[in-house]
């Protein structure tokens, strides 16, 4: 006989996942098949020796290597040549545990081989078939579930018993456990026996006496119904914690298979788990080795046995050695692709293709629910099969634990969930599956029998629910309402098919298959190409749930922390040492008002204590009041839940200061930071993100202290947030008193009715976050942060130092006037100085060039604070512009200059730079005027206080920008404006009181004329101030009098007298703003009001003093008068003497009728304000005319001439 030839098979590898390699299609008997098989793990060497029998050798006599270890085949040896092709009861869950990567997602089906071509050749077969499936995702874990043995336990230790009893009911009604035939162990024997002479390395038989004839008949050494039975773990066993795993092997959870494959057949990717003895060497590098008996032929299940054995391993030939009555006769070699065509065992490849699927399918649309043990049976010599749902029936007992496949279901969900949620890359569209593994593996558990599983498994659902996700909840990469292949629902409901041919609904079975989820009427449908199609629908329940918001999302976070934080204390011992407390009594949360708060003082104390502490903390010093042992599990977890509560209440303390929801914002920010204290105080060492943690809390903290600082008129509302507290927050508040009083931060977040109280624990919070950031060194590893923290801390030292500024200023206007500074204002000065002096240091040691101007800014208006106090002290009678005033003003514009410098340029911050010019100007503008109003006469000389008055008012105007368009604008145009006139004033009073020096009164006399001037044409601008244009049209007229009074010329008089009455038709504008002003206010009295009520004639609407333009109206018509008198005066003795020229005779005419009318009016004392300011406009109308006429004939003469 030839040597048979060998393929390739795939080289097994020893404990890690072989490289992929590409699978092999098959080509067998006409018909397609693809097959592709990758070893993920062998135990096996990479070649085991293969040597031929030769002829006659008995088989019955055992080698001299039987059932020992062989060298060339390692430890697997015993394992590949005398292990029972029974399966065990959870060898599912050992491949699932070693290839969890696997499970839930890329693969269908985890199995023993022996369970799957069970599978496959029920149609052929008339045995029974009795499967354990369970569903991890869209993966099916398939078992050997050995109702014999089940029941053998159940007598002698009472489980099952629910179970016995409904088989026993509605399957078989007299149970009874079937015996092996001794045929069956007497072929297993030689088999194992046939097997280890085929690696003899002689080559030949080697037989020892046959003193052992017990091998022969009795079954092989470790296949005792007792071995098998010792492999079913007893319900309550489980290793506590999951880290440890050494238990698993004597729970029967050990992935014990010599190698592990994934196949892929068609469409359906199964981890099969396999103990096939792969023989090489030579020409056969892999080839599988069968024993048959030559009297009997092969039929169809053994045909499709060796062929499926070789598919799912990938071997291409089939060695088969016959024998007679364990007598070896011939060797013969049969390709893998023939198997299908042998003699009498003829099947179609197609035909298994379609079983397969429609199994797949049929129980993929059925065992829906995850964590539920599902019994796939078929009875003996039945067509019919019927999928139970055990967890179903299991729950009608009292204890769920009856079934053992709990534990090990619960336990794979959650090794599922925890490597989908290591995985780094993990898109969080599969979070909706995480998430429904453990919600069902806690369904599973009890927390007295599992509290670390649970606490775990609480953890990670908090963990699926990011609080640090940015607020849109539709991001393109977590789609809300999202469905994918891995997410279900473990509520979902059966589905009818649509295909009528291929239901399997029970609506029609008979009564006492009532209990069945679903039949398969006949196996032979099993065979129809596409009878079953998968119905499971992926349903909208399993999806991420949808948080509308934070505080749901944060609530669902804390829920999960609760549950784990229970597990983890119901677990800690020595809990009878600890004072009892009741969870349904609300924690007192502290309540302190200005009559028990100690103050900053007493503030600084704590902050110090609490910066102790700290420094405690990072020396490695803990302390557990429960009694916890540091690295226990209880202790992690503990850290872990407490650290996540923290972050939750952090955000939801976040989002209410958003909302403006202060009371909330601090009572959430202080549970945090009382969950951070007893984090402190179990943590034996703080890590850097943990202490970077704690300066936002701080931060936060420091934030929301200072919105209630601002907002104090909601204090009532914002009493009854802080003070309302949840039963959930209770709860939690109760768990971490088992290990902290929570009293560190204290001082932090207590809520009190007193402003600088507030503000200063806000300062405080945020010196404590920059205190930490120095000594943890976090400051260069997070910039950012510390720059926010150095922002905060200069912001709250401005507003500490305005509020000191203000109540100096409000100590100032109570004070009694010509009342010296008081020790109070001084001490405040000081308070308010050193805190913006401290708020510019922090701005300035992170370039803030704006800010730090603002506060130069605000410094400025302290000094100009202080300098205003020194006015009031001197009092109004006799007092002049003293030299403190002088010293803190030029404080002011010190600061402000500074202000400037430090900004550089408009560029860097418009508003700001616009807003320190203003304040600069005002600053000189005022100190000129109370220089100008009074004068230190006693001091300087008259020409001194000029000069220097006028310097300044030049400097207010240069800092007074009067061209950018702005809100600003008109202020700066009515100061310029103001500027100018009282710049006019000075030198018209100087050149009423000046004698002598002919050339400093000339220049006078220019400049007040080019200040008044330029007031003039500002006011003009300005729409609403008609009283001050007024008022320097006015001055300007008394100007043009005082030079009339010095000439001596009548030609000169009338020429300046001209000139004055030109300025007077100039004020029409100030008198058309003046009646627009009364009229308007007019009409709205005739609206507002009853004809009945009077108005006075005083009375002063929001926009005119009409005291003001009183008096103004009676000084311009005294002026008026006077003028048109002179005037008239003059042109009667010009024409009496010289014989005037008819533009004199009109002006004479027009003024004697203007100056008639002008007594007329005055004489009537019954007229109003607004017919007064009518007449005035006719009047000035009628003036401007003839003036005009006058020019005009004037300038044709000079042409003329």
């Amino acid at each position: 006989m030839e040597e048979p030839c060998g393929a390739g098979a795939a080289a097994p590898l020893r404990g890690d996942a072989e490289e992929p390699k590409q699978g092999s299609v098959l080509f067998l008997g006409g018909n397609e098949v693809k097959s592709c098989a990758v070893v993920k793990y062998s135990s096996a060497p990479p070649q085991a020796a293969f040597a031929r029998l030769q002829e006659k050798t008995d088989l019955k006599l055992p080698p001299a290597n039987w059932l020992r270890e062989s060298a060339k085949l390692g430890p697997a040896g015993t394992t590949i040549l005398g292990n029972s092709k029974k399966s065990k009861p959870f060898s599912s869950f050992g491949m699932a545990y070693d290839f969890i990567d696997s499970v839930g997602n890329d693969v269908d089906v985890v199995s023993d081989s022996e369970n799957i071509k069970k599978l496959l050749k029920i149609p052929y077969s008339k045995s029974h078939v009795s499967m354990a499936v369970h569903r991890i995702g869209r993966t099916l874990l398939l078992d050997e579930l050995d109702i014999q043995e089940l029941f053998m336990r159940s007598s002698q230790t009472g489980d099952w018993t629910w179970l016995k009893e409904f088989y026993q009911r509605l399957i078989d009604q007299k149970w009874q456990r079937k015996k092996k035939s001794k045929e069956h162990w007497y072929q297993k024997a030689i088999l194992s026996k046939f097997l280890y002479y085929s690696i003899n390395g002689d080559g030949a038989a080697q037989p020892v006496p046959s003193t052992s004839k017990q091998h022969q008949e009795g079954p092989v050494a470790g296949e005792s119904d007792e071995a098998g039975r010792a492999s079913w773990p007893a319900p309550f066993e489980m290793p506590s914690s999951l880290s440890e795993d050494p238990g698993a092997s004597n729970q029967g959870l050990k992935n014990d298979f010599v190698r592990n494959i994934l196949w892929t057949f068609e469409d359906i990717h199964m981890l099969v788990g396999s103990n096939m003895p792969i023989f090489g060497g030579g020409r056969y590098p892999a080839v599988s080795l069968r024993l048959r008996d030559n009297n009997k032929p092969i039929n169809v299940l053994t045909g499709i046995d060796y062929w499926l054995d070789n598919l799912i391993c990938n071997v291409p030939e089939l060695v088969m050695c016959f024998h007679v009555n364990g007598i070896v006769q011939k060797y013969e070699m049969i390709k893998t692709e023939d198997i299908p065509n042998l003699e009498n065992s003829n099947f179609s490849t197609k035909v298994i293709k379609d079983i397969a699927q429609n199994i797949l399918s049929f129980l993929k649309s059925n065992c829906t629910k995850e964590g539920h043990t599902y019994w796939l049976f078929k009875a003996s010599g039945s067509d019919i099969v019927k999928l139970y749902d055990l967890t179903t029936l299991c729950e009608e007992t009292e204890d769920k634990y009856q079934n053992p496949f709990t534990m090990p279901v619960a336990i794979l969900l959650y090794k599922v969930a925890c490597n989908m949620m290591l995985k780094k890359n993990q898109n969080k569209k599969h979070y909706g599956t995480i998430r429904t593994l453990l919600l069902n593996c806690l369904k599973l558990l009890d927390n007295g029998r599992h509290p670390q599983i649970i606490a775990s498994a609480n953890y990670m659902l908090s963990e699926l629910f990011q609080l640090d996700e940015p607020k849109k909840e539709d991001s393109a990469d977590f789609p809300i309402n999202g469905n994918s292949d891995e997410s279900y629902s473990e509520e979902e409901e059966e589905m009818p098919d649509s295909d009528e041919n291929g239901s399997y609904s029970n609506s029609s079975d008979p009564p006492d298959d009532n209990k069945a989820v679903a039949i398969i009427k006949s196996v032979g449908e099993l065979s129809v190409p596409e009878k079953y199609k998968s119905v499971h629908r992926i349903r909208p329940s399993c999806a991420f749930p949808v948080c509308h918001g934070t505080e749901e999302r944060c609530r669902l976070v804390l829920n999960h922390v609760l549950e784990g934080l229970k597990s983890v204390d119901s677990s800690v011992k020595k809990e009878g040492d600890l004072p009892a407390a009741d969870p349904s009594t609300p924690i007192p949360l502290k309540y302190e008002d200005e009559s028990t708060s100690g103050g900053p003082e007493s503030l600084e104390k704590q902050m110090a204590l609490f910066l102790d502490k700290m420094g405690s903390f990072q020396k490695g010093k803990h302390c557990s009041q429960s009694g916890m042992i540091p690295g226990s599990w209880q202790y992690k977890m503990k850290l872990q839940l407490i650290l996540k509560s923290s972050r939750a209440y952090y955000v939801l303390s976040d989002a209410a200061m958003v909302l403006q929801k202060y009371g909330r914002a601090l009572r959430y920010i202080k549970l945090a930071l009382q969950c951070h204290d007893t984090y402190c105080c179990l943590c034996g060492s703080m890590l850097p993100e943990v202490l970077g943690f704690l300066c936002q809390c701080l931060t936060l903290c420091g934030d929301i202290q200072l919105m209630l600082a601002q907002n104090a008129n909601n204090r009532a509302a914002y009493l009854e947030e802080y003070n309302y507290q949840t039963k959930e927050d209770q709860e939690i508040l109760h768990s971490l008193h088992r290990e902290s009083r929570c009293q560190v931060f204290a001082w932090a977040t207590d809520l009190s009715t007193d402003l600088e109280y507030q503000l200063s624990v806000s300062c405080k919070c945020y010196e404590a976050a920059y205190e930490i950031l120095l000594f943890s060194n976090l400051k260069s590893q997070n910039p950012e942060q510390h720059i926010q923290v150095l922002k905060r801390m200069g912001n709250i030292r401005n507003e500490i130092g305005v509020f000191y500024m203000n109540q100096a200023a409000a100590v100032q206007t109570e004070r009694v006037v010509s009342k010296n500074v008081s020790t109070t204002e001084q001490q405040l000065w000081k308070k308010s100085f050193s805190c913006f002096e401290e708020g510019i240091q922090n701005f300035e040691s992170i370039d803030d060039a704006t800010n730090a101007a603002l506060l130069l800014c605000n410094t400025g208006r302290l000094m100009r604070i202080c300098a205003q106090a020194h006015c009031a002290a001197e009092g109004d009678f006799k007092r002049e512009f003293s030299p403190e005033e002088a010293l803190y003003y030029n404080k002011a514009i010190d600061y402000y200059l500074k202000a400037l410098r430090s900004l550089g340029k408009r560029d860097v911050h418009p508003a700001v730079w616009d807003s320190v010019n203003w304040e600069l100007s005002t600053t000189y503008f005022t100190m000129a005027t109370l220089q100008q109003d009074y004068a230190p006469l006693s001091r300087k000389a008259q020409e001194q206080i000029e000069k220097e008055v006028s310097e300044a008012m030049m400097k207010s105007l240069k800092y007074c920008d009067i061209d950018t368009v702005s809100e600003r604008q008109p202020l700066c145009q009515y100061r310029a404006a103001t500027i100018h006139h009282r710049l006019a004033s000075m030198y018209h009073s100087c050149l009423r009181n000046q004698v002598g020096d002919e050339h400093l009164r000339k220049q006078h006399r220019v400049l007040a004329d080019l200040h008044y001037s330029k007031a003039v044409r500002l006011f003009q601008l300005l729409k609403d101030a008609p009283c001050e244009l007024l008022r320097v049209q006015l001055e300007r007229v008394a100007f043009a009098e005082f030079q009339m009074a010095s000439q001596n010329s009548s030609a000169g008089k009338l020429k300046t007298l001209s000139g004055a009455l030109d300025i007077m038709t100039k004020t029409k504008g100030a008198f058309q703003l003046i009646r627009k002003e009364l009229v308007a206010e007019t009409e709205q009295i005739s609206k507002d009001r009853s004809p009945a009520e009077s108005v006075s004639v005083s009375d002063s609407s929001a926009g005119l003093n009409k005291e003001e333009v009183l008096k103004l109206l009676g000084i311009f018509e005294s002026r008026m008068s006077f003028l048109l008198l002179q005037s008239i005066k003059l042109l009667t003795s010009s024409k009496k003497k010289l014989g005037g020229s008819s533009e004199e005779e009109a002006a004479l005419r027009t003024n004697k009728q203007v100056y008639s009318l002008l007594l007329r009016a005055t004489a009537n004392k019954g007229l109003s304000l607004l017919e007064r300011c009518e007449l005035q406009l006719s009047l000035l109308e009628q003036l401007e005319g003839s003036l005009a006429c006058s020019e005009g004939r004037a300038a044709v003469r000079a042409e003329l001439q």
